[in-house]
């Protein structure tokens, strides 16, 4: 089947139905089948993000559709992010650069502004494809917010394209919330939904299946199919709502305890620590899950001070201190780097109105948050086991350490630009280490020494076996994806669909 300049858009019931997951398989099956795929979404809230090749900024959902597709993600895939800084306030990324912060209500008063941007971006990016997997956001039902919608509906009217709707079963009332969003849709609205797929899926298809051909009859659109509940590691924005599900292994060796903070921010800096079968990796939200790990991790924040506030009245500092001279190691990245610090300071207000607080004090630093944004790939050497690193920075805060106290590591590139720039800090047995870099563990001979380190402190012997190169592992994640994909969807009805468009309109 030939086709070019062609779309499908992906929407669903709510958040964390699939839709990204779905998106992403679509991309792999298209690029699988020979097709020349971009993915797009025009506007992601989300606090994991990624920066491209360009220094610019991203929602991680699109990038990991863009490797699914063998594409280097681009800002043209995202190019608008929201990234919530508060209960009210979030920081506004547009096509990969900071707008500023807005509250909700004055951004929803800007948002008609962006959609020329959006349609000029989309359209681009239309013509130099053969498909383009389109991604909606939370419901296109949220009726109180569809007013200038360019990201559900409203960006499938812009870009001319049907729409799949996909709903969670494992979550209970996928019948009534698949119906109920057809029923709060528009005349026009209903006829662009071309099918539905049913996602999650755990019992018997037998007991199901009537309940589908019901369905059919109620809203008038085609069942495309039925995917069931898997395991696979893949980095999609919402999967720390999974992790838990299927993550832990308490049998290992080494005891990692990630501290889940209000405004964690790029969870995904830990996926690649799952390949490691002697450590078991969790996240903790409460401080009386914190048990006794041997690595504590501090993760990346979008709101440093209010998290570092957090970690102090919800007792995870005391925590925390006792447990390293106890002999636990402490990890910080990014926002948790800053955290392990002696004091971070925002007198300019640049992301909340806390002026200054202080850090727990196990690194002689200071962090002062300054109004421009580092976004960039960075590269180097680390220097405790002097392996080559690379990751991403994306971080507002310029952390200045004291003369007694050593750099993590010495970054040669940032953006394939020539540097020579100290990054993070560590401690002189290594028991302390932050840095600035997301994706440090991904990493997989830095991260296979620093475990060794860990494990000897603990009398074990080395393992020295490294597991397979992380984006190997993820390429095999994004092929076992669509092979599911593939066995449980009709994607020659799909097919039909991307070639019929709305035509029938």
């Amino acid at each position: 089947m030939v086709m070019k300049n062609k779309s499908i858009m992906i929407q669903g019931t709510g958040s964390t139905v699939g839709k990204s997951i779905i998106c992403t398989a679509l991309c792999r099956i298209f690029t699988q089948d020979g097709y020349d795929v971009n993915p797009f979404k025009s506007q992601n809230m989300a606090l994991n993000s990624y920066i491209t090749n360009e220094g610019l900024e991203m929602g991680r959902a699109q990038v990991m559709q863009a490797e699914a597709a063998n594409k280097a993600p681009s800002v043209r895939m995202n190019p608008i992010l929201v990234k919530p800084s508060s209960d009210r306030n979030s920081q506004i990324i547009i096509n990969g650069k900071v707008h500023g912060t807005m509250d909700f209500i004055d951004y929803f008063k800007f948002k008609p502004k962006l959609k020329e941007n959006i349609r000029e971006i989309y359209q681009g990016l239309e013509t130099e494809s053969d498909i383009v997997v389109i991604e909606g956001a939370g419901s296109p039902a949220e009726i109180n917010l569809n007013k200038d919608d360019t990201v559900n509906m409203g960006m499938a009217k812009l870009a001319k394209s049907p729409v799949i709707l996909v709903g969670d079963i494992d979550k209970g009332g996928v019948f009534a919330s698949l119906a109920g969003t057809m029923l709060l849709l528009s005349e026009e609205e209903r006829s662009m939904v071309k099918g539905v797929i049913i996602n999650k899926f755990r019992g018997s298809y037998e007991l199901l299946e009537p309940g589908l051909r019901m369905l059919e009859d109620i809203i008038k659109v085609p069942v495309l199919g039925v995917v069931p509940y898997f395991k696979l590691n893949l980095e999609d924005e919402d999967s720390v709502t999974e992790w838990e599900k299927f993550s832990e292994n308490p049998e290992a060796d080494i005891d990692i305890a990630i501290i889940a903070l209000p405004f964690m921010s790029n969870f995904t800096d830990f996926n690649a620590l799952r390949l490691y079968k002697d450590v078991n990796v969790r996240f903790v939200e409460s401080v009386d899950k914190l048990g006794s790990p041997d690595i504590i991790i501090i993760p990346g924040s979008k709101s440093t001070i209010p998290d570092m506030e957090y970690l102090r009245t919800d007792g995870f500092e005391e925590k925390i201190l006792a447990y390293y001279k106890k002999g636990s190691y402490v990890f910080g990245i990014c926002g948790g780097y800053q955290m392990l610090g002696t004091e971070i300071i925002d007198i300019s207000g640049v992301e909340t109105k806390w002026k200054e607080i202080k850090g727990l004090g196990l690194i002689e630093s200071v962090t002062e948050f300054k109004e421009e944004k580092t976004t960039t790939l960075s590269e180097g050497i680390e220097n405790i086991f002097n392996t080559k690193i690379e990751g991403y920075e994306i971080h507002m805060g310029i952390t200045k350490l004291s003369s007694m106290t050593n750099g993590f590591s010495v970054l040669r590139k940032r953006n394939n630009k020539e540097i020579n720039i100290e990054d993070g800090a560590v401690s002189a047995e290594g028991r302390i280490i932050g840095t600035y870099l997301h994706g440090i563990f991904d990493n997989s001979n830095f991260t296979r020494s620093y475990i060794n380190l860990v494990r000897k402190a603990k009398g074990l012997k080395p393992i020295n076996e490294v597991p397979r190169s992380y984006n190997k592992f993820k390429n095999e994640q994004y092929d076992a994806l669509a092979q599911i994909v593939r066995e449980n969807v009709d994607i020659n009805k799909v097919y039909a669909i991307i070639e019929n468009g709305l035509k029938n309109m």
